[in-house]
């Protein structure tokens, strides 16, 4: 009888793996029921990107969970968190949950996890949502952009956090000042300075600093746990790393577009590259780039964030609707931004001395330190007893973003047009092949993947 389900032979760093029952069971070779050959491919743990919107139910028009997880899949995502907005009704009470389960349940191709939300007037809800499996609680700091998702003050994000704690269950937060965006914003638009420019400037990093500040003092208070998404400045970082080392529990998650554009960027793009925070300046840039290569960061999170095209345009910046699509390129935006560091790339190069330590530095940030921030079972490492989640890496070859090649429901990305280097060949999930070669082969198998607390 064979020994394994599958076997993958020949991927660097693991030449062997065997499989059986969806696991990790071996790294020796075997018997086998069927076998990969991956001889030249690095082989990473499974994406697991715990920033999402998918928008559904309610707003599939924009994305939804399909055409989000395919996506997901094929930049060699095997799990993904699903934010509790944009999604009508948000997921702030178990049977708003319920309904993005049934859904997710029917279409998603990958394993999926959900963020229950943190708004005035839900604080007796958390405990439904956390019986349910939520992964923790999101609170916007600002506006949220999303009529029916109100931001917090700071009593309503004090008495979360304390619930939050209860539950043994973490807060993460849009930190930037709501009074200092708000009245920056105004003075914008009264005076009539409506461009990209006057849109980067209302929101400069003094807003986000205040809030990640104002976060970690309650967290500092609470006990809570706390994870403060997408910090776009250095500065919010060194806040950050210095709330740890004085015990507070905070961690923070970057994206891929801070790591890669530039406030420049924003300018040449337009509205395909808008979003909160906004994109900084090239010099803010290396430094937060710094900051993640010394372990400062602790995940990386697309914060895919799509709506129609007819929401992308218009002449007033602060209208038109701020995402940025990206779920399908995390992957190979950071093997490309490694390439590029005069210290770490080309990271295929055999000679490079750097290329293994920076290799693990990606998988850590997008798969290892995401579960374990978490508290996701068996999920993130190649390691006996996980789940056999893959991506299949070719890190030689290069390639351009065409619109074509996005499985978005709408073909738009900041990135169309750009060189990467490192194609993800194959995507397995829980020992299944679900993205091979550009195509998607499997149907709809995602699972519920709870937090253990």
């Amino acid at each position: 009888m064979p020994e394994f389900d599958l076997l993958i032979h020949g991927a660097q760093p693991f030449p062997e793996i065997g499989i059986a029952d969806g696991k990790i069971v071996s790294f020796s070779a075997g018997p086998a029921r069927e076998e990969i050959a991956a001889t030249g491919l690095h082989i990473f743990p499974g994406v697991i990107d715990s920033h999402v919107h998918f928008n559904e139910p309610g707003r599939t028009d924009w994305e939804g969970i399909e055409t989000g997880s395919r996506a997901l899949a094929a930049g060699g995502g095997t799990l993904f968190f699903d934010m509790p907005l944009n999604a009508h009704p948000p997921t702030c009470d178990a049977a708003s949950f319920d309904l993005k389960l049934a859904a997710a349940e029917k279409k998603s191709l990958a394993d999926f996890a959900f963020w229950g939300g943190l708004v005035p007037g839900n604080l007796d809800k958390m405990e439904a949502l956390a019986e349910r499996g939520v992964v923790g609680f999101k609170a916007f700091m600002a506006s949220s952009g999303i009529e029916d998702f109100s931001c917090v003050d700071t009593e309503t994000l004090r008495a979360g956090m304390a619930r939050a704690a209860q539950l043994k269950l973490p807060v993460a937060v849009h930190a930037e000042d709501e009074r200092l965006t708000n009245q920056w914003t105004a003075q914008m638009i009264a005076a009539g300075a409506t461009s990209v420019l006057d849109y980067l400037n209302s929101r400069p990093v003094l807003a986000e600093v205040l809030a990640i500040e104002e976060a970690i003092q309650l967290a500092r208070e609470t006990g809570c746990a706390l994870h403060i998404v997408h910090v776009s400045s250095y500065n919010g970082v060194d806040k950050i790393a210095a709330a740890k080392e004085s015990g507070v529990d905070v961690t923070c998650e970057t994206c891929p577009h801070y790591l890669v554009l530039t406030d420049d960027d924003m300018e040449k793009i337009g509205a395909r590259a808008k979003c909160a925070p906004p994109l900084r300046s090239a010099g803010a840039q290396q430094e937060l780039w710094r900051r993640l290569l010394i372990g400062r960061i602790t995940t990386v999170g697309s914060d895919h964030s799509p709506a129609p095209p007819e929401m992308k345009t218009g002449d007033n910046f602060f209208k038109v609707w701020g995402g940025i699509s990206g779920v399908q390129h995390t992957l190979p935006l950071l093997l490309t931004r490694f390439c590029a560091d005069p210290y770490y790339g080309p990271l295929s190069d055999q000679a490079n001395p750097y290329a293994s330590q920076s290799l693990q530095l990606l998988a850590e940030l997008l798969a290892t330190n995401v579960s374990g921030r978490f508290k996701l079972p068996n999920k993130g490492k190649i390691a006996v007893g996980f789940d056999a989640d893959f991506a299949l890496v070719d890190l030689k070859q290069s390639f351009t973003v065409t619109k074509e090649d996005l499985f978005y429901r709408h073909q738009q990305s900041p990135y169309v047009g750009r060189a990467l280097t490192g194609r993800v060949v194959q995507t397995i999930l829980r020992g299944n092949t679900v993205f091979k070669d550009g195509q998607i082969v499997s149907p709809p198998a995602g699972r519920l993947v709870k937090p253990q607390r």
